[in-house]
């Protein structure tokens, strides 16, 4: 198998299963009375977020060769990370999807990782990407990537706060 199918694997395999996960919830949440925010990034981060992926893919691919010592490192970041956001996503449970969806009486979360870090899951994206840029040995491509989709995550923080009532420290 190549390391770009590999690559591919990685990064879309476990996107898969939290779409999924992110569906189900979606629904919960919609049928407890949920309320979306008008003004969410949402729209951009559903294709900005795999695109990033997508094109340290293609760098990847355009680079050739296989795996090293920084590809080690970054899959160890990336493991890392998943695991930060599978913890995230296990202490919300069904509040949890890629949607800012608030249902009556929300309030901040203040369990799990939520306790050390304001928002662990969006730490964790940041290093799903920094990993899979260091795993692809795609120097260009996560730079830009986290760059663009860094961006749209501060805007998605001010919305999620807003929407719980919460300010920005």
């Amino acid at each position: 198998m190549s390391t770009a199918a590999i690559l591919l694997l990685v990064a879309f395999v476990p996107m898969l299963f939290e779409a999924r996960r992110s569906v189900a919830n979606e629904r919960v949440l919609r049928a407890a009375g949920a309320v979306e925010p008008a003004d969410d990034v949402y729209p951009a981060m559903q294709l900005v977020y795999p695109a990033c992926f997508l094109a340290m893919v293609m760098e990847a691919w355009t680079r050739g060769g296989g795996f090293d010592g920084t590809a080690l490192a970054g899959g160890l970041v990336f493991i890392g990370a998943k695991a930060l956001k599978y913890w995230a996503i296990g202490t919300l449970g069904d509040r949890w999807t890629f949607r800012v969806l608030v249902p009556p009486g929300s309030t901040r979360t203040l369990r799990g990782p939520y306790r050390i870090l304001r928002h662990p899951n969006y730490v964790a994206v940041v290093g799903e990407l920094l990993g899979f840029a260091m795993l692809a040995r795609a120097p260009i491509a996560g730079a830009l990537g986290l760059a663009g989709f860094g961006a749209l995550l501060l805007a998605r923080i001010r919305v999620e706060e807003h929407a719980l009532g919460l300010r920005s420290r």
